[in-house]
């Protein structure tokens, strides 16, 4: 692996303009500076301030020069060189787009100018990023980019039910269309027992938000299967839980649409990820502190459409919807 050479910086630029002023050769300040003498050499000549009118003001100033190596990088920027750009990908941003989603959807669309989702963190958080504040439109808000933390988990409900160590390859490795994977949304104490429950299909990642007056097993499993329910059965093969209480009544679905149940091992909703990974989503437009008066049935639907409209990159940078409507079409022609 080839080795990092970072750009000198505002304080070396300051060394170095002392230093030249005392007139100390090249050779010397590379030394002191850590860099090759080549370094100090194209540095002076790309950065120096001329002056044809006022001659004797010509020279080495760290300031300008820093000014000058800024401007020169900034005409690279491609969000800056083409704001129309730019503005197309605040809007993503603002819609729930992650810069990821969005640099493989442009890839997927072949625009004539793209950029990389580095490129729109890097912006986020320069220098022209935070004069306008553009970490605000980033999914996570924040104003510096720090690594994930850990996830906690603490449920250890256990049932006589069917082991997740049992459940078919073909479905683990996400080879065959309609097995789902469900969850509960929790909301503070004090807004009530109301909650919503999340299902994502695990190949086409397509997710259905669904309200619940309770935590009450027979009523979430009821509402699974009214919701499920017009699907064709291949469609709706098998849902996979965690241990909580909520989902005891599971054995309602066989009886009922005629989906199998897996559940993960204890203390493991990690192997449900995909829910999971949906939840972390869903959070931006229903956090903790959402009220239950605005779990509205329309409101919750236009969540999930502008969820399932978003590309991913685990499909190819297609939406959820894409792909889900594929899989259906192929239900019906093999039906046919």
């Amino acid at each position: 692996m080839g080795r990092c050479y970072p750009h000198l910086g505002l304080e070396e630029r300051r060394k170095l303009a002392k230093w030249r002023e005392a007139k100390m050769p090249v050779p010397e300040i590379a030394d002191r500076l850590g860099r090759a003498p080549s370094t100090i050499y194209r540095e002076l000549k790309r950065n120096c301030y001329d002056d044809k009118e006022l001659p004797e003001l010509n020279g080495y100033y760290a300031l300008n020069a820093q000014n000058m190596y800024e401007k020169r990088r900034a005409l690279h920027r491609k969000m800056i060189m083409h704001p129309e750009l730019k503005t197309a990908i605040e809007d993503r941003l603002k819609a729930g787009w992650s810069p990821e989603q969005i640099a493989g959807r442009m890839r997927l669309e072949r625009h004539p100018i793209r950029v990389s989702h580095e490129t729109i963190y890097r912006f986020a958080y320069s220098k022209d990023g935070r004069d306008e504040q553009f970490y605000r439109h980033l999914p996570e808000h924040r104003r510096r980019r720090r690594p994930r933390g850990h996830r906690r988990h603490n449920r250890t409900h256990i049932f006589d039910v069917q082991s997740l160590s049992h459940r078919p390859d073909r479905i683990s490795e996400r080879a065959e269309f309609g097995h789902w994977e469900c969850d509960l949304m929790m909301f503070r104490k004090e807004h009530g027992k109301v909650n919503v429950t999340s299902l994502v299909e695990r190949v086409s990642r397509f997710a259905v938000v669904m309200r619940n007056e309770d935590r009450q097993s027979k009523p979430v499993m009821e509402a699974l299967i009214q919701s499920l329910a017009p699907l064709p059965a291949d469609a709706r093969q098998s849902i996979t839980f965690d241990r909580g209480t909520e989902f005891s009544a599971w054995r309602h679905l066989k009886a009922g649409i005629g989906a199998d149940a897996w559940f993960c091992d204890p203390q493991a909703p990690y192997q449900k990820g995909t829910v999971e990974n949906t939840n972390n989503r869903l959070r931006k437009y229903l956090p903790r502190s959402t009220e239950p008066t605005a779990l509205t049935n329309r409101y919750l639907r236009s969540i999930c459409h502008r969820l399932n409209s978003t590309p991913r990159k685990c499909l190819g940078y297609l939406t959820p919807t894409e792909v889900f409507e594929t899989k259906l079409m192929e239900i019906q022609n093999r039906l046919e």
